[in-house]
């Protein structure tokens, strides 16, 4: 049989980089069901006992098979946090724990605590495990050690660098056979290297370890140098880092090859959870599509388009700056601006002039009546003058805000005191319509094969992102059409009615 000539010409298709893995927070089960309706590919939460955000609501075991059954039911992984260091005398309640969370189906447990890495490998060699970040695996040697123990994917620190991740990747690609790798993309920052945190335990006996921080690096300091007291001014939060955003470097990570892109949260609300999930699900497929595409657009105009799209939706969701962390490397002054270490949001400007019952900006981000504000006046610790809009009026450049009668003290407002907006009521409400109540909001993509010829029937091959493919086939055998055939069109639209399932029709 004659082949088609060979074009040296032609050439040679450009490979895409991998889709990362979404993951998201889940501290209860109204958080997993913002993290699946906003298009998170997958969830990780905590039991009642050794995980490390006691704090937060928590599942249960007894919610493992319901929620475990949620999740594989709409395309998205569950992955427990396994991640205190056990004591000697907790082995046998972490073995029954861990039997229980195997028998329900878990997508992986993430396992700080090298002997409970040991532990489920003699419980189920083939259960997936996840190291923690706060096994500090910093280096392909870390990652190494990692594949001596079992895991099946390895979470890098957070003090690791674009440059170093790749060459982590480049390391594990010449060895053969690389370990997954995942990264923080956004959330809290903790000042301790790779969040081994012993402050709080030294100052109150809450260890960070075992889940119970009591985020002594959110508090403002005094500076001694040499005996002697330096003044700080405003910058008294010495060990407060901004919050991580890596939107700015989607891309990079991407190109850099890592497995899932990981958002810290799993102490914040639903509507947190939502919206960050959301604009991060938008931006990386926008990445994908248009950086990696088949027709790439130039990656600063679609970054910028990404930013103006989301910047506001992830100060709002939580804010104390946002930064890139370690990923271009060592910046401490940028990371540590040591104003405040709390929320604070969007910054609308700062008080040019205080009235008996408003004050008077040059408003530099939006603000309408119902927003909730604050007025920073460098002192974070002390109580903070803030309240709801009542009223806007912007007249020759300047912006008058009113507010509800006695809500603020103005003899408390100065000028040149800085007002962030903390609270956009309408955002709340447009978040939470994402996934209150049972309706399905987000459906994954299904990609269709079909394949048939007179007198064979016709079988269809359907595969999802993740890799799962099922196959049917007809129970007629196909005859050749009189009046109307199988067009491409026909099937499109036929095929493409798939009901109230969580899918959609992506390529035929």
């Amino acid at each position: 049989m004659a082949t088609a000539p060979h074009l040296d010409a032609t050439p040679a298709p450009r490979s895409a980089p991998a889709r990362p893995e979404l993951l998201a927070p889940a501290g209860d089960w109204e958080c997993a069901r913002a993290a699946v309706e906003n298009g998170a590919d997958a969830i990780y939460f905590g039991l009642e006992r050794f995980n490390a955000r006691m704090r937060a609501q928590n599942f249960t075991l007894a919610d493992l098979p319901k929620l475990m059954a949620f999740l594989h039911r709409r395309g998205v992984r569950g992955y427990v946090t396994f991640n205190t260091l056990v004591f000697a005398d907790e082995i046998a309640a972490a073995a029954d724990y861990l039997k229980a969370i195997i028998t329900a189906g878990v997508d992986a447990a993430i396992v700080q605590d090298i002997g409970i890495c040991r532990l489920i490998c003699s419980l189920s060699p083939d259960f997936p495990i996840h190291t923690s970040t706060q096994m500090t695996v910093t280096s392909a040697a870390g990652v190494e050690f990692a594949r001596e123990l079992g895991v099946h994917l390895v979470v890098l620190a957070r003090e690791n660098s674009l440059k170093e991740i790749a060459a982590i990747r480049a390391a594990q690609i010449a060895a053969g056979a690389p370990l997954p790798l995942e990264v923080f993309v956004h959330g809290a920052l903790c000042v301790a290297y790779s969040g081994q945190c012993l402050t709080s335990e030294s100052l109150g006996g809450r260890s960070a370890n075992r889940g119970e921080c009591a985020q002594a690096c959110r508090l403002p300091y005094e500076l001694v140098a040499d005996g002697k007291t330096v003044a700080l001014g405003d910058r008294r939060y010495l060990l407060s880092p901004q919050d991580l955003s890596g939107l700015d470097v989607l891309p990079d990570l991407v190109r850099s090859g890592v497995a899932s892109l990981k958002i810290e949260g799993r102490l914040k609300s639903p509507e947190y959870v939502a919206s960050i999930t959301r604009v991060y699900r938008q931006a990386l497929d926008k990445v994908m599509t248009e950086v990696f595409g088949p027709a790439p657009a130039p990656e600063n105009a679609v970054m910028d388009d990404v930013r103006r799209q989301s910047l506001y939706d992830l100060e709002m969701g939580f804010s104390r700056g946002l930064y890139t962390g370690w990923f271009r490397g060592i910046q401490n002054q940028e990371l540590a601006h040591a104003r405040f270490g709390t929320k604070r949001g969007v910054y609308l400007g700062q008080v040019k002039w205080v009235g008996p019952d408003s004050v008077s900006l040059q408003l530099i981000g939006p603000a309408k009546p119902g927003d909730g504000i604050v007025f920073d006046a460098g002192r974070p610790d002390e109580k903070e003058q803030g309240g709801r809009i009542y009223y806007v009026d912007a007249r020759d450049g300047a912006t008058v805000l009113r507010f509800g009668r006695g809500d603020i003290d103005f003899a408390r407002v100065h000028v040149g005191d800085r007002v962030w907006k903390t609270n956009d009521p309408e955002l709340d409400r447009r978040v939470r319509s994402t996934f209150e109540g049972d309706q399905i909001r987000f459906r994954r993509e299904i990609h269709l094969e079909v394949h048939g010829a007179t007198g064979t029937p016709l079988t269809l091959f359907a595969r999802d992102d993740q890799g799962h493919v099922a196959k049917a086939e007809s129970a007629l055998l196909l005859a050749r059409a009189e009046k109307q055939p199988l067009t491409t069109e026909r099937l499109t639209v036929q095929l493409g009615r798939l009901g109230s399932p969580p899918f959609k029709l992506g390529t035929l």
